[in-house]
């Protein structure tokens, strides 16, 4: 038996991806083919021509061939809420994808020693653990080997985000009984995304946070990733948020419209300045 060798996905054709995805069976193929043909239009014109295919279909086979990785709305190995996974052409997403620019621009652009930043918040439900997932994706959409770790020892919502056992995770690291990397689990839909989750709530999170273990913890992954993105509780739970902040060297600070007060959110910013913890920059959620 001879094995044929598949080739690569940039290599591919529209039509291939989509049969071997199930969107599209050989027998359409060769329908859309012939008004290809006939019509001189391109394969995703003539096939929407035809009704055989969708805007959606074309887009997400483009997105494979251009290793541009997402998910299709019918899968369920993801939270809906982490959209940029599914819908990565909303203006939501491009919203986040100009966020990553920025801070591409001022915090991660091309210093070795800055690879993790905290995204803090004032208050409950403002967002952070949206904002971290999706920041997380949108990252690794472009390439960037990226890291998300739960940094919400208290509680935590990663794990329920992105679908994994929460039964190992930070905890478990920064009290030595796991190793580093042996907690990380590969987001395999999204090529280059890794979670850390939180793991098991332990009883001294503040205590856990402030060890030096937690530093070099993020030195050694910042040998193995390009951008760590780390989630913590809301700053008016805790301590833990400047904590982490601190650790990281960089926040990034969500409001939410309507929600969030200034002088919490004028709080927040001064304790992280008086940390040295650089602010590179604040999202308002819930436009």
């Amino acid at each position: 038996m001879q094995l044929i060798q598949q080739k690569p996905l940039a290599e591919r054709s529209i039509g291939a991806i989509l049969i071997d995805n199930g969107r599209l069976t050989p027998i359409d193929a060769e329908k859309i083919l012939r008004e290809q043909k006939l019509s001189k239009l391109r394969f995703g014109d003539a096939a929407i021509k035809l009704g055989l295919l969708t805007q959606a279909d074309i887009d997400f086979a483009l997105a494979r061939q251009f290793d541009y990785p997402y998910l299709g709305v019918e899968d369920q190995t993801l939270s809906e809420e982490v959209i940029a996974a599914f819908r990565p052409f909303s203006p939501a997403v491009e919203q986040l994808r100009a966020l990553r620019t920025q801070l591409m621009l001022r915090w991660f652009g091309g210093d070795a020693s800055r690879k993790s930043i905290a995204i803090v918040s004032p208050s409950e439900r403002d967002g952070r653990s949206f904002v971290a997932a999706n920041l997380a994706v949108v990252f690794s959409q472009l390439g960037e080997r990226t890291l998300l770790i739960d940094a919400d020892l208290r509680a935590p919502s990663q794990h329920k985000l992105f679908k994994i056992d929460n039964g190992v995770g930070l905890s478990a690291v920064l009290s030595g009984r796991v190793s580093a990397q042996a907690a990380v689990h590969k987001v395999v839909a999204l090529l280059d995304l890794s979670v850390l989750p939180a793991g098991a709530t332990p009883p001294n999170p503040q205590e856990l946070l402030s060890r030096d273990l937690f530093s070099n913890i993020l030195a050694q992954y910042g040998e193995s990733y390009d951008v760590i993105i780390i989630d913590t509780p809301s700053a008016s739970r805790s301590a833990d948020a400047q904590t982490i902040a601190a650790r990281s060297g960089a926040a990034l600070i969500v409001a939410r419209n309507h929600a969030t007060q200034l002088s919490a959110l004028q709080g927040l910013v001064g304790r992280l300045q008086n940390s040295n913890v650089a602010v590179v920059g604040s999202l308002l959620n819930g436009l």
